[in-house]
């Protein structure tokens, strides 16, 4: 599977649709920090089933969706796609029945989220199967984001097997085996809730067949009770009968009341509606003639105020015709008054441009008066405002100073009173304390009641101690154990690494190199690699009849000793040789240092040189190596020494380890007694302490009382000791403040010269105001010649404005003064017919009021008679409400007999099961058989329920349950045997698919390991390293510890490297287990970060063998500008619009071919 392209809408900062193209090849993603690069990483593993919202930077897994910025509103929808290519058919049968997946992944606010795959709804799970079989997924180690190299450094070799199971593709079979114990751990808890159940239902089962043994005996006296019951309830029915006779005549009589009585109130009734059927026309007629004298009087009402009202129209149009008479006196006047003012204003005009001539010059020489005066007076007042600041603080620091004295000198003073006081409160505590005679009483009558407590408590004590003891013995013990085992299991790992780097530098057949007899102290393996070089490699002469090509010989005689200055040793003193190397060795001397050697090498003699601790090579012709030259012998001599100091650290090692086991197991059997023996004690102290917890309550009480005392004493102890100290504080403080009064500048000699500068001042700020004053007369009166003309010209308008709208006004006003007059004389014609109107008012008015009286009259006759119909009515009610409150009592009594009737007809039938009238022949009783008398018969039912009662309760069911509970035992039988067969096929499952795991870890750790080896070199340009399975003998189990060996450095964990190193170290790692098990994709989200420019370019150039190698497609986030420049394609992330990501792409092979082609 390939993929080929990524698609976000509203994923994080992407809120609109972007799509990023995964081509063949190196895809690189560029942008400032902050702009939303990592987001598509992440957006990659969302998409890919990651269900941690902590992984992808959230909170909860919501956060993913945009949330909006200041200009954009938040979304509740997030989707992401990818689209794969699935030509080669390798997903998963229930998805692989198309050429191209696309994979999405969309989730709504407050809703969670769900996949799709070409449409369909899938299962999380499935998506993430289908990317753990294409050995990638939300957490694989092919997606590299920012600090998992870091991570990779850190973590613990158990950590890092991660990468040896993804290179092992068994991620999927971790998968499934974990979903195979998931359903064994099931099956397990419900084979045993099925056994717990089978245990309870056969004591179930037992109980049971009892309770139906109960439930016959329980059947034979309910029988009896039931036949008394009949009988009594066939007694009660009927007593119950008989009443209801008696009710129902009742009722019949008090209903021939009510008919009576309801007869006398309908014949009152009628007298009293036909009373009061005329009165709503009488009082019709009353209501209208009393409308219409209403009428008659509001209408001469109205006449009265139209004629005041025609007479104050008519005063106020006359007032009105006045004013605008006046009106049109004034508008005259306006007129003339403007076409006068026009004429000021041009004369005016011609006034002030006159003034104008000549003002330019004067303004610029009072400008530059101006200036030197408030220079001057500048400076005068810098230096006053310096002095002035200067008295201030010295005056605040004076009062502060004296302040402090005065309220030292009052706290003081306070104190005092306070220690007073707090020795009257003690004198009067103590007169009130518990005396220790008291307490010490009962503290003896305590002690001789809880002397056995107390030899109980010590030996729980001893017995707890001796328990703790082994306990910490024991555990101590285990930590040496597993410490020593852990040390052990580290040097074996290392001692095999350098065995095995060691032997590959075997001699070859003509010998062992002479360097596999030398031992040299540590430290001056470097100064003998410089001093012999390659000559290390050639073997001793054993005298075999076939000579090596190369080899040295002895050779007889004395070489001599080289002249040596006091500050040089001979290097054979620190090298154990075989004689062959003596003449040689003895002409090799070793130097402090390289300023030494270089001083001496003058005064070397033939064959002789010097040597120096860190590699340099002085020789007697001339030949000079510096320090640090790389030298595959100095590495092999120090991995020597380091073999056999580790070598002798492993005997003892594990000779520790093997002690540190047998004290654990004497430890673990003395814990298991001491645990034993504190059982024994803690019995035994808790019946002691029983029987003295009585005697403690009188003690406890007391010594309460008694502590109560003390603390209060104490208190006031401290009390006084913290007045004290205070008291000696603020003594001190006042003094201190004592002296810093004497220390205060002199404030007369700042405040005369202050006085001086602010006299000098005063005259400068005298001449500053009258420059000012100058200035600014002049600027105002240009200012205002100016303004004054621009003014006129506004005034000028103004006039003529006026003079326009006088006219105006003055034709409006006799418009109006015509309109008044009309108006005054149709005024003053109206008051005569008023009059008229009045008179004929007056008449109606008379004429009204007679007729209202009339109607009044009929109505109250009508009225009175209808009041004396509806006292008869209201009496003939009253009587018939009591005859039926007397027939509803009758009926209430009828009722409630019914309702007994009818309770008791309900009982029959809930207890026997049919009509009263079948209860006797229910209860097979003849009709001739005299029945016992109520009373009896309840007797004897108490009885048979007393009976039943003593029986208790019983089960009815039993039987049935029990053949019920028998078939259910035998189901779940079966049950149990199926469980057992399914828990045994789950676990040969599971062991299938751990071996399967065992057997691809081995193999992929294989070629893990050879990879890492080619990639360390290729990355580091030499040097060697390799993995080592450590903590475990089980792949499933085991971590991975990292060995490496830079060029010119030993052999040593991977920690104890350098940063870079570190970085290049984890990388090869990284890739490693990615050409093991290559992915569609591998993301590497600035993991360049911390390489330098050659790193970056080793790292370039294994990410396009890789490409090449693998088919792999990369998607590298970066800064380097190197990285940059080896991409195939850049996308550039923005960040135009704060908190919106953009996507713009730059193919750039395509730009190189355009550029190569122009």
């Amino acid at each position: 599977m390939q993929f080929s392209k990524l698609r976000l809408t509203g994923f994080k900062s992407f809120v609109d649709p972007t799509e990023i193209e995964i081509d063949d090849g190196l895809t690189g993603v560029v942008g400032p920090n902050g702009c939303g690069k990592s987001n598509l990483v992440e957006a990659l593993r969302w998409v890919m089933g990651e269900t941690s919202a902590k992984r992808m930077r959230g909170g909860e897994m919501d956060d993913v969706i945009f949330g909006g910025t200041t200009d954009r509103p938040s979304r509740n929808i997030a989707e992401v796609g990818l689209d794969i290519d699935n030509s080669a058919r390798m997903a998963p049968a229930a998805l692989n029945d198309s050429e191209e997946l696309t994979v999405t992944r969309r989730i709504e606010r407050a809703k969670g989220s769900h996949y799709r795959v070409n449409g369909r709804d899938v299962r999380a799970r499935d998506v993430q199967l289908l990317f753990a079989d294409a050995a990638t997924g939300a957490r694989s180690s092919g997606l590299v984001s920012q600090g998992r190299i870091g991570e990779i450094i850190a973590a613990k070799p158990a950590e890092r097997r991660i990468l040896l199971e993804e290179a092992a593709n068994v991620r999927g079979l971790h998968s499934r085996r974990h979903e195979a114990e998931l359903r064994l751990r099931a099956a397990e808890s419900n084979l045993e809730r099925l056994e717990d159940v089978l245990t309870a239902l056969r004591a179930q089962l037992q109980g049971l067949r009892q309770q139906a043994r109960q439930a016959a005996r329980y059947r034979a006296v309910s029988e009896q009770i039931r036949r008394a019951e009949s009988i009594l309830l066939h007694r009660r029915w009927q007593e119950r009968m008989e009443e209801r006779g008696r009710a129902g005549s009742a009722l019949a009589e008090a209903e021939t009341i009510v008919v009576g009585l309801t007869e006398t109130a309908a014949n009152a009734a009628t007298r009293q509606a036909e009373g009061t059927a005329g009165l709503p026309e009488l009082r019709t007629a009353e209501t209208e003639a009393a409308a219409e004298l209403q009428r008659l009087t509001l209408a001469r009402a109205e006449l009265e105020n139209e004629e005041r009202r025609i007479a104050t129209a008519l005063s106020e149009t006359e007032t009105r015709q006045r004013q605008i008479t006046d009106d049109v006196e004034r508008e005259h006047a306006l007129a003339e008054d403007a076409r006068a003012a026009l004429t000021r204003l041009d004369e005016e005009i011609t006034a002030i441009k006159g003034n104008q001539q000549g003002e330019a010059e004067a303004q610029a020489a009072a400008s530059e008066t101006l200036a030197q005066i408030n220079r001057a007076a500048d400076s005068l007042e810098q230096r006053l405002a310096e002095l002035t600041g200067e008295i201030a603080t010295t005056e605040a620091r004076r009062g502060e100073l004296d302040r402090q004295i005065r309220r030292s000198e009052e706290r003081i003073e306070r104190l005092g009173h306070q220690s007073e006081s707090l020795t009257q409160q003690r004198r009067s505590l103590e007169d009130d304390a518990v005396g220790p005679g008291e307490v010490e009483a009962a503290e003896a009558a305590v002690t001789a009641a809880g002397d056995a407590v107390e030899a109980e408590r010590g030996r729980a004590e001893a017995a707890e101690t001796a328990r703790d003891l082994a306990g910490d013995t024991e555990r101590a013990a285990r930590v040496d154990v597993q410490t020593a085992e852990a040390d052990r299991t580290r040097l074996q790992a290392e001692t095999d690494a350098l065995l095995g780097m060691l032997g590959d530098s075997d001699a070859d057949d003509d010998g062992a190199p002479v360097l596999d007899a030398i031992a040299v102290e540590p430290g001056y393996e470097t100064a003998l690699a410089a001093a012999l070089g390659d000559d290390l490699s050639a073997p001793v002469d054993t005298g075999s009849d076939v000579p090596a090509d190369v080899s040295w010989h002895k050779v007889n005689g004395d070489a001599g000793a080289m002249a040596l200055p006091d500050d040089l040793v001979p290097l054979a003193t620190y090298v154990q040789a075989p004689a062959v190397l003596s003449r040689r060795l003895a002409r090799i001397a070793i130097a402090s240092n390289a300023e030494t050697a270089t001083r001496l090498q003058a005064s070397l003699g033939p064959g002789e040189r010097l040597v120096t601790r860190e590699g340099g090579l002085w020789r007697w012709d001339g030949l000079v190596v510096a320090p640090g030259a790389p030298s595959a012998a100095a590495v092999r001599m120090k991995q020597r020494n380091r073999l056999a100091e580790i070598q002798r650290d492993l005997a003892e090692q594990s000779t520790a380890s093997e002690q540190a086991q047998e004290v654990l197991s004497s430890a673990e059997e003395n814990h298991r007694a001491a645990v034993e023996a504190e059982k024994s004690v803690r019995t035994a102290q808790r019946h002691a302490v029983d029987e003295a917890d009585r005697a403690r309550a009188r003690q406890a009480e007391l010594s309460a009382r008694l502590a109560e005392f003390r603390s209060k004493l104490d208190a006031l102890e401290d009390a006084r000791e913290r007045i004290a100290a205070e008291v000696v504080e603020l003594e001190e403080a006042r003094e201190s403040a004592a002296a810093g009064m004497t220390e205060l500048a002199d404030v007369e000699a700042m405040r005369a010269e202050s006085s001086d500068k602010r006299h000098m001042l005063a005259e400068r700020r005298t001449e500053l105001a009258e420059a000012r004053s100058e200035h600014d007369r002049l600027m105002r009166e240009a200012e205002a010649r100016r303004m004054r003309l621009s003014a006129i010209e506004g005034e000028k308008q103004s006039w003529a404005d006026r003079n326009e709208r006088a006219a105006a006004r003055m034709a409006d006003l006799q418009a109006r003064q015509t309109a008044e007059a009309s108006e005054i004389e149709r005024l003053r014609a109206r008051p005569g017919e008023i009059v008229e109107q009045r008179e004929k008012l007056a008449e109606l008015t008379r004429n009204s009021e007679a007729r209202r009286q009339q109607a009044a009259d009929a109505l109250a006759t009508a009225e009175t008679q209808a009041a004396s119909a509806e006292r008869d009515l209201r009496e003939a009610e009253h009587n018939l409400a009591e005859a039926r409150e007397t027939r509803i009592r009758a009926e209430a009594a009828l009722e409630h007999i019914n309702q007994a009737v009818s309770t008791l007809r309900e009982r029959i039938s809930e207890r026997l099961q049919c009509t009263p009238d079948e209860i006797l022949a229910k209860a097979e009783i003849g009709e001739d058989e005299k029945l016992p008398e109520p009373d009896d018969v309840e007797a004897k039912l108490g009885r048979l329920t007393a009976e039943r009662e003593r029986i208790g309760p019983v089960n009815l069911r039993a039987e049935q349950e029990v053949e019920e509970l028998e078939q259910q035992v035998a189901g779940m039988e079966s049950e149990r045997d199926d469980l057992i067969g399914a828990i045994a096929r789950l676990r040969g499952a599971i062991q299938a698919l751990n071996r399967e795991a065992r057997e691809r870890l081995l193999e992929s750790f294989k070629k893990v390991d050879a990879h890492f080896q080619d990639l360390f070199v290729k990355l580091f340009g030499g040097g060697q390293a390799h993995l080592t399975l450590v903590e475990g003998d089980d792949p499933l189990e085991a971590g991975i510890e990292i060995m490496a060996s830079p060029p010119g450095k030993k052999l040593q964990l991977m920690s104890l490297l350098s940063g870079g190193e570190q970085a290049l170290t984890a990388l090869a790692l990284v890739f490693a287990a990615f050409l093991t098990n290559p992915s569609p994709i591998c993301v590497l989200d600035e993991v360049d970060a911390p390489l330098d420019d050659s790193n970056v370019d080793r790292f370039c150039q294994l990410l396009e063998e890789i490409n090449r190698a693998t088919g792999t497609r990369f998607l590298i986030i970066t800064h380097h500008r190197m990285t940059m420049a080896r991409m195939d394609r850049l996308f550039g992330v923005t960040m135009a619009e704060q908190g919106i990501s953009q996507l713009v792409s730059v193919d750039l092979e395509q730009a190189e071919r355009l550029r190569d082609s122009a």
